[in-house]
């Protein structure tokens, strides 16, 4: 692949601007994948002509990287935060949960956007205008951005829960399914906030 084109860029957001959309709201999320924790989305109104450097997609950066570039998108951009938490997610399903806390971070930016550009495959259930790009962390500055931001608050949540539940070492493995994590819920059994409606929680939950 071209490098040039191996980052995120602004092309989806320039060609709808010249269509009359001005206001682009960028949505991700970040939390889809574990077995612990919630699911938080951010919805990201970038400022075009102030843009952070290095704006790419959170997986592809180190820790450090995206705290620094958190920080810069915070300071330049419109940014909303949603969250669903365990009880939702076990509730409504992990998709549905991540299409309610997508809908409430737009709804949490200052100022209504005229079109989302969401990862993904699927529609928000939102009144305003929605594109879904696969891998739009890949290929949208606005996704990646949001990205960014859903992953810092997500790690920042799940360290202060290692605090609380220390046995199962969430500021390491952020609540992701690894062996060492899925041995220390056998040994101590679920949590509060472990996912009662994923494998291998409810598994786990019915051998007991």
């Amino acid at each position: 692949m071209n490098k040039i084109l191996d980052k995120p860029t602004l092309i989806f957001e320039r060609n709808l601007k010249k269509q009359g959309y001005n206001l682009i709201a960028g949505l991700d999320e970040a939390g889809r994948g574990p077995i612990a924790g919630p699911v938080i989305a951010a919805s990201v109104i970038l400022d075009q002509d102030n843009l952070p450097d290095g704006i790419n997609d959170s997986k592809k950066l180190s820790a450090k990287t995206r705290e620094l570039i958190f920080d810069q998108i915070m300071n330049t951009a419109l940014v909303g935060v949603g969250i669903s938490d365990t009880e939702r997610i076990d509730s409504i399903n992990i998709l549905n949960a991540t299409k309610y806390a997508m809908n409430l971070s737009c709804r949490r930016l200052a100022i209504k956007p005229d079109l989302l550009l969401v990862d993904g495959n699927f529609n928000i259930n939102n009144n305003i205008k929605n594109i879904s790009i696969v891998k739009g962390d890949t290929k949208s500055k606005s996704i990646a951005a949001a990205s960014i931001i859903a992953k810092v608050i997500r790690d920042r949540i799940m360290k202060k829960f290692s605090y609380i539940y220390p046995e199962y070492s969430f500021v390491r493995n952020k609540g992701y399914p690894t062996k060492d994590h899925i041995d220390m819920i056998s040994s101590y059994g679920a949590c509060p906030i472990h996912r009662k409606s994923f494998k291998p929680i409810c598994n786990l939950i019915k051998d007991k």
